[in-house]
């Protein structure tokens, strides 16, 4: 985990833990899966073409147990444009399949559910187990 990102893990959970004993809302009273974090972009894949699959927004989330964990969306970088992957939150690295397609699982609840090819020239997931 990079240091920016961990250190915005780590304001996050101190201003939840810390809403209660001001006087703000309990902690259990805004599910930690609608909050958004602003961590820095963070290149997770390079094809040998060179298209750039970067980790962009995320989202705090928690597993039943209540561990805390990063779900981050995916988009892909390459001749200059920008291409946001839709709806697929993941806490994995993506797996390269060949030059123009990634595997990713979605995450949700800090666990990992269906797996999803994306193609990397229009970005567009689909569902394969």
């Amino acid at each position: 985990m990079g240091r920016s990102l961990r250190q915005a893990m780590l304001g996050l959970l101190g201003s939840i833990a810390c809403g209660a004993e001001r006087g703000g809302p309990p902690r259990d009273s805004a599910p930690a899966t609608t909050a958004t974090l602003r961590p820095v972009d963070s290149l997770v894949l390079k094809t040998p073409t060179g298209v750039e699959v970067w980790f962009a927004a995320a989202r705090a989330a928690r597993d039943s147990a209540g561990a805390p964990c990063v779900e981050r969306v995916m988009e892909i970088r390459g001749d200059g444009r920008t291409t946001p992957i839709p709806l697929l939150y993941t806490g994995a690295v993506p797996r390269l399949v060949n030059d123009s397609t990634i595997e990713a699982a979605i995450w949700l609840h800090c666990r990992p559910g269906n797996v999803y090819r994306v193609d990397l020239r229009t970005g567009q997931p689909v569902r394969v187990k």
